[in-house]
């Protein structure tokens, strides 16, 4: 026979598992032969009062360097781009004290405080007393140009 107080406990144990579930945005579902547009921004339309600007592009792919970067301070972002052509971006920040990283050459993104460098494609530290990545940063490419995602 089941107690009373199992049941009671069993309960409490079911609900609270309902309540700390987390919570899980879905996509809207995809119509035939149509991309989906989750997680992009709706189009601006002309002439629509209190519709926001299209935001301004960081940089035009043609600009960054194949083999190298840009860096962009006023966003404290670094823009790679490898040599097919892929691009990245990472926080300018160096991750040991804060300085803003100067340099993209060699494969490296580079710190001219304390000497730290980070691979260009993955932002992970390879050399220097950084002791952690650069943090990686959503871009997108539209139009030959790359936005913030």
């Amino acid at each position: 026979m089941i107690e009373r107080r199992a049941v009671l406990i069993a309960g409490g144990v079911a609900t609270t598992a309902v309540l700390t579930g987390c919570v899980v945005q879905q996509a809207p579902p995809q119509t035939a032969g149509k991309p989906s547009t989750a997680g992009q921004p709706a189009p601006v339309s002309q002439g629509t009062t209190g519709a926001a600007p299209e935001p301004a592009a960081l940089a035009k792919v043609a600009d960054i360097p194949a083999g190298g970067g840009v860096i962009l301070k006023e966003q404290s972002l670094v823009l790679t781009k490898d040599a097919s052509g892929k691009v990245c971006a990472f926080s300018a920040i160096c991750t040991h004290q804060g300085c803003v990283v100067t340099e993209v050459g060699d494969g490296t993104i580079n710190c001219p405080c304390h000497g730290s460098k980070f691979d260009a494609s993955t932002g992970e530290r390879v050399a220097g007393p950084a002791k952690s990545p650069l943090p990686a940063v959503a871009v997108e490419q539209r139009d030959g140009a790359i936005f913030q995602a």
